[in-house]
């Protein structure tokens, strides 16, 4: 069994209720870097140290301005030894902008760290098979989306920040299971999120596949835009943070 623990849903804009969109599995591979991941980590009880993968889906703000800190973090705190490893996983460009957001935020007491880093283009990790893919969203900011797939022959699959396209939706149809971002809602003009419509069309062409919807942009607290949850198929889960879900053998999910 996979533990899967949805620990942020939030969009760029922050909803009430909700940390930045935030993926962790299995407690030590974190998927992306927003800035409340230091919190949610704490909220959820995971120490910053125990996580050796990060998987970088774009360099947005909001995915990755939280890197500085997991690393302070680790250099004077529950790391301070610098033995525990650690592999960010991205594109080619993902390096060189952390590097320069870790200079920026704390000019040299970093340095050690960033050296220690396995920065790779894909991971190796025990079990997992991983695939990393262009999606629709700002090419500045060189979006991807990742599958992972299970020894056990299932399929897991997080869209990062995209629009609807082929690339992504085309590997959606393989999947048992489904982190897909719905950054706003249905009147805003943009290409690049999914909308509540765009969740319903994906989600009707696989219903076999389970779907969390996460980068939401519904209040989960006070109404500060809408706390309206649009209406979905059986087969998708308006995600909230501190949501868990434990993956089967088979790939069965069940939310814990």
């Amino acid at each position: 069994m996979v533990r899967v623990e949805l620990l942020g849903s939030g969009n760029a804009f922050l909803p009430s209720g909700r940390h930045h969109s935030f993926l962790c599995i299995e407690r030590h591979i974190i998927v992306d870097a927003p800035p409340t991941a230091l919190a949610s980590l704490r909220r959820a009880g995971i120490s910053p140290s125990d996580i050796d993968t990060i998987l970088i889906t774009h360099v947005h703000g909001d995915h990755v301005f939280g890197f500085p800190f997991l690393l302070l973090e680790r250099r004077y705190i529950s790391d301070r030894e610098m033995e525990r490893p650690l592999t960010v996983a991205g594109s080619s460009g993902v390096k060189s902008r952390l590097i320069e957001l870790c200079n920026l935020a704390y000019p040299g007491s970093l340095d050690q760290m960033l050296k220690l880093i396995n920065w790779v283009d894909l991971p190796e990790i025990n079990r997992w098979t991983f695939e990393r893919f262009e999606v629709n969203h700002d090419p500045e900011v060189d979006p991807h989306g990742w599958m992972m797939t299970h020894d056990d022959g299932w399929k897991m699959l997080h869209s990062g920040d995209s629009g609807p396209c082929d690339e992504l939706w085309n590997r959606i149809g393989q999947c048992n299971f489904v982190i897909l971002e719905m950054g706003v809602p249905e009147w805003v003009d943009t290409q690049h999120h999914h909308k509540p419509s765009d969740i319903r069309k994906i989600a009707n062409m696989y219903p076999e596949t389970t779907f969390i919807v996460t980068h939401t942009y519904v209040d989960s607290d006070y109404e500060i835009l809408t706390n309206e949850i649009p209406v979905f198929p059986a087969n998708v889960i308006h995600g909230n943070d501190e949501m868990v879900f434990i993956v089967d053998n088979d790939g069965s999910i069940m939310l814990q």
